[in-house]
């Protein structure tokens, strides 16, 4: 045996089904298509994932799992070490002076200061929110707190 007597077993190719080729082809015409309809026509037939006009599986399942609350307030957090570092002795801790010292972007942002650090100056603190560890520390360092307008 040569490998030039080699063939595939009889009946394992089939020729491709040629169509839209002429109705000798036993092909043309509607091209295996039918007559008529959605799926006849070029660019016919539904999307994939397309549910009978039921809204999709797809959109119907969130891109991340969990609740989103829109109304959610964020933050920008300042810790007490931070206002240690950046304040002088006396010196009024609000949106304008921590924009001023390139803690915070804009003014409108709320801020919250958070107690992780010591603080030794004596600051008056007028921020959005405080919190308990980080009001102790102020009152006990001689500061005060009090609520923005």
């Amino acid at each position: 045996m040569q490998l030039n007597d080699l063939r595939p077993a009889e009946g394992s190719k089939k020729s491709r089904k040629r169509i839209g080729r002429g109705n000798s082809s036993g092909h043309g015409t509607t091209a295996g298509r039918g007559t008529n309809g959605q799926l006849s026509r070029s660019g016919g037939g539904k999307g994939a994932g397309f549910e009978g006009g039921q809204t999709q599986l797809a959109m119907r399942l969130p891109k991340l799992p969990g609740f989103v609350n829109h109304n959610r307030v964020e933050y920008a957090p300042v810790n007490v070490a931070r206002l240690e570092a950046l304040f002088a002795d006396g010196e009024t801790v609000d949106g304008e002076s921590l924009m001023a010292k390139g803690v915070i972007k804009h003014d409108y942002i709320p801020v919250k200061v958070l107690g992780d650090g010591e603080i030794t100056k004596k600051l008056t603190v007028k921020v959005d929110k405080v919190s308990a560890s980080a009001k102790a520390k102020i009152e006990a360092a001689g500061g005060k707190v009090e609520q923005a307008c």
